[in-house]
């Protein structure tokens, strides 16, 4: 499976959503951009169970170091490796073991049950909660720390997604002398992630 010809953003206002974890999975899968294959990383220490099928858009980077994560809303869970065409609805503010980690909340775009949503305005605040809770206590038993800033709504997505497809795009001219760190490349995944 290789990514790196697969575009974040086929088109306006839409991402390419990479799964890497099935909603309702204990299981932590990894994409390993050198092989070309999604590894088991982990399986969860706490009982939580991912609320959402989670992953990735391709050809990103975040503020963490690995790509934009994201999650879809789905009616049923699809699989490792299932590439979503998906419209983000909001994102969730996150530190992770001390560093900045949005994940953006999206639904995908082949279900029309869902093609009116177009913001978390739209998704019940139980819900939200629900997710955010999740990521809250997800590696507590890790003995490692997460903080939930909390959600903001669609209009923050086209500029988070443009920052992480430039940073993606390595360093331009000014950015080494500056210090900035060169990027480790399209589809690199953190184990922290």
């Amino acid at each position: 499976m290789d990514l790196e010809r697969l575009p974040p953003s086929p088109a306006p206002g839409l991402v390419n959503l990479v799964v890497e974890i099935p909603a309702g999975s204990r299981n932590k899968y990894e994409y390993i951009p050198e092989a070309g294959v999604m590894a088991l990383d982990r399986v969860l220490h706490s009982s939580v169970r991912y609320p959402f099928d989670y992953g990735f858009v391709p050809n990103t980077l975040a503020e963490d170091g690995a790509p934009l994560d994201a999650m879809v809303i789905m009616e049923e869970p699809t699989f490792a490796g299932c590439l979503i065409v998906a419209r983000p609805i909001g994102v969730l503010d996150m530190i992770d073991s001390g560093h900045p980690d949005g994940k953006l909340l999206c639904v995908p775009a082949a279900d029309p049950r869902q093609d009116g949503i177009r913001s978390i305005r739209q998704i019940a605040t139980t819900q939200l909660e629900e997710v955010a809770e999740f990521f809250r206590i997800y590696k507590n038993l890790e003995g490692r720390t997460t903080t939930i800033l909390g959600w903001q709504n669609s209009d923050c997505v086209a500029a988070l997604l443009e920052r992480c497809i430039r940073a993606a795009q390595g360093p331009l001219s000014g950015d080494a002398e500056a210090g900035n760190p060169p990027h480790q490349g399209p589809g690199k995944s953190s184990p922290d992630h």
